[in-house]
Order: C-alpha cells, then structure tokens, then sequence
C-alpha cells in the first residue's frame, strides 16, 4: 500500500474516533452534567483541548511511522483497539449512562495505553515521548470515572 494511502487511511481513523467519541459524549452532557462530581474536578474546557492535543501527536507519530516504513504489527494493533475503547467507552458512559461499564472499559483503555506507548519506545524513543500524555490523561480520566461511579 502505497505511503500517502497510509496515511490518509490513518487520519481517517484518527479523525473518526474523535467524531464518534465526541458524539457520544455530546449525547449525555445533560445527564453529566447533572451529575455529582468530586471536588478535584477537572475544568471542562480542558478536556476537549487534551484530547485535540492527544489527537494531533497521535497523527504526528502515525505519520513519522508511515513515512520511515516501520509496520510493528503489534503497534498497529493497539491504535486501532485504543481507538476503539475510546470511543466505546464515550459511548457506554454518556450515551448509554452505563458508569460500571465505562469503568470496566476505561480501565481496559488505560491497561492498553501504557502497553501502546511502552511498544513505541521500544521502536523509536520519540514516538514513546511524543504520545506519553496519552496514557497520562486516560490515568486521570480512569480517576475521575471510577469517583463519578462512586459518588453517583
């Protein structure tokens, strides 16, 4: 398959877990809102600029990958199945209103985010940097869902 296809087949991919991601969450903002937070709640204009900046890097180590022709099979594999609970757990926690569910799922999300970026270091010291938020904020995320569950 030829590099620009690749590519373009990867920011598709991107592009559509943050679309689907956030129709979910834009689907039950009115029931999370409503919700009881914990008192270390995150701002919410953050939120949506984490992501965007998660988004961006993953696009920009996909890219780097794409362009030096390194196809780690198992690398691949774990974009596309972060991609996937991402968007599963935005749609099983504020579409669905499932927050034991979610919490299963983010859970699972965060195991294999660690696991992504500790298969990026190994193949190149950049991607593991350029992408370490990524496990970063879904820790922080898996807080927040699991006192959301907790408190609700």
């Amino acid at each position: 398959m030829k590099k620009s296809l690749k590519i373009t087949l990867s920011l598709v991919g991107i592009i559509l877990v943050a679309g689907l991601g956030s129709l979910f969450v834009n689907l039950g903002m009115e029931w999370f809102n409503a919700l009881t937070k914990p008192s270390q709640w995150i701002p919410n204009i953050v939120i949506p600029i984490v992501w965007t900046i998660i988004y961006i890097l993953a696009s920009i180590v996909l890219v780097l990958r794409i362009n030096r022709e390194e196809d780690n099979r198992a690398i691949n594999a774990l974009f596309i199945i972060n991609g996937i609970l991402n968007v599963l757990w935005c749609l099983c926690f504020f579409t669905l209103k499932l927050t034991f569910i979610g919490n299963i799922v983010i859970i699972l999300n965060l195991v294999l985010a660690y696991l992504l970026v500790i298969h990026l270091f190994k193949e190149r010291k950049l991607y593991g940097y350029l992408l370490s938020i990524y496990p970063l904020w879904v820790s922080i995320a898996t807080t927040l869902n699991t006192a959301l569950w907790i408190l609700n």
